[in-house]
């Protein structure tokens, strides 16, 4: 049985946390005899002469044998330009596939369209990966959740005016979200910003207690109104 995927999604979906997820669990039952991750993307496989891709495609795959390869925007490697390696390090990809395809899974990933196009580039691939997840874009409870989640794991609380902006931020980002839209990229980007908000309030002050060390306040997140 072929175990092949096509992960497609915007950034910050987890695409790469649950191939992560799988390899440990592909391990377990026995179908991996590692269970190993191995990101790239086209830089890691692709070189800039001929033969030089093939070799870096191929030290690639040996160093994912027994685990899950996981190729990030995998599209980019079906480049139409007449001078493009990349044909060359799909050509050998699924030819590695074939041949350890008893201890090897390829997971390939990237925006839907693009990877519809990818798929549908060369017939070899359209054989290979017949099993599709689309990763959809966070709602706004979902983020919201999500920068709580983080709060709880750097041990602090958001004061009551913040949690309604923060859930009001998520509204007006999710129904206005671009095509491409960064989902937890973006929450993490804003908790950064946030963080260091609170770090530039605080150094004002002479006297820091505890409780405003761990409390991030309404104040701390008009820095994403100013920019």
């Amino acid at each position: 049985m072929s175990l092949h995927l096509v992960f497609s999604g915007n950034p910050g979906t987890g695409k790469t946390t649950v191939a992560r997820i799988l390899s440990n669990i592909y391990r377990e039952i026995g179908i991996l005899s590692k269970g190993h991750l191995v990101e790239t993307d086209r830089s890691g496989l692709v070189g800039g002469y001929v033969g030089q891709t093939a070799i870096k495609t191929q030290e690639v795959i040996r160093s994912a044998i027994g685990g899950i390869l996981f190729i990030d925007e995998a599209y980019s490697l079906a480049q139409t330009s007449e001078n493009d390696y990349g044909h060359e390090a799909i050509d050998t990809l699924l030819k590695a596939m074939e041949d350890n395809r008893d201890d090897l899974i390829v997971i390939v990933a990237g925006y839907p369209d693009l990877m519809d196009r990818f798929l549908n580039s060369n017939p070899g691939l359209e054989s290979r990966f017949n099993k599709f997840i689309l990763f959809e874009d966070y709602n706004d409870e979902e983020l919201y959740d999500m920068f709580m989640l983080m709060c709880g794991d750097s041990n602090l609380a958001v004061d009551e005016p913040g949690k309604e902006y923060l859930r009001e931020y998520f509204k007006k980002m999710y129904e206005n979200r671009s095509k491409n839209f960064a989902n937890g990229r973006a929450v993490r980007n804003l908790f950064e910003e946030v963080i260091t908000s609170q770090a530039n309030r605080l150094a004002c002050q002479d006297d820091i207690t505890d409780e405003e060390l761990n409390t991030l306040t309404y104040e701390d997140f008009l820095i994403g109104d100013e920019q």
